[in-house]
């Protein structure tokens, strides 16, 4: 009987060790996700608006470029420059041959299904889509959310109008390389009040 105890014993403190890491790994992505975004938004200044169209400086890989809100599905997370594992891994990437805020067409931006856009899920058509920037805020409405394969690259492609693309693994719950594309679409309906 003390053998079986013993192993008891072990097979406890593994499973509390495991479970330990667990939710100290939890606490970084959180943490690596939300805070650098609440951060650079919350004191980047805000210049005047103008109508002169002004030419918009190249962006950088890595470089923070402004924060996602999506508040029905409760989620806030930093949008940095490219795609890369290091970007993905802080929030949101904004893919490099895209349009961006205010330069009009399609504005794509690509997360992780288990992080930042775990609750994409939740998304519904109607629902609101906020980028805050260091010189505006827009809103998009959601018109659709779809799956494709990951060769599909049409919802990458220029748009006439001013449109937002959210693109995460699918489906939410596989474990290992995801076999799918889980798409947002949605439509630029002006400037946050």
């Amino acid at each position: 009987m003390t053998r079986v105890r013993r192993i008891v014993r072990v097979a406890g403190t593994v499973a509390v060790g495991v479970g330990l890491v667990a939710l100290v790994y939890a606490g970084l992505v959180i943490a690596r996700t939300t805070a650098p975004a609440l951060v650079h938004v919350a004191t980047a200044p805000m210049p005047a608006r103008s109508d002169v169209s002004v030419p918009r400086r190249p962006l950088v890989a890595g470089e923070s470029l402004g924060q996602i809100q999506i508040e029905r599905i409760g989620l806030r997370a930093q949008i940095r420059e490219g795609e890369d594992a290091a970007v993905l891994r802080g929030g949101a990437g904004h893919l490099a041959d895209t349009a961006w805020i205010g330069d009009g067409g399609n504005v794509a931006l690509a997360g992780h299904r288990d992080t930042v856009f775990r609750s994409l899920r939740k998304i519904q058509p109607g629902d609101v889509i906020e980028i805050v920037t260091a010189d505006r805020s827009v809103r998009y409405l959601v018109a659709e959310a779809t799956v494709v394969p990951p060769n599909d690259l049409t919802v990458l492609e220029p748009s006439a109008s001013s449109t937002l693309t959210l693109i995460t693994c699918h489906p939410f719950t596989f474990i290992g390389s995801a076999p799918n594309r889980f798409v947002v679409r949605a439509h630029e309906i002006g400037p946050a009040r």
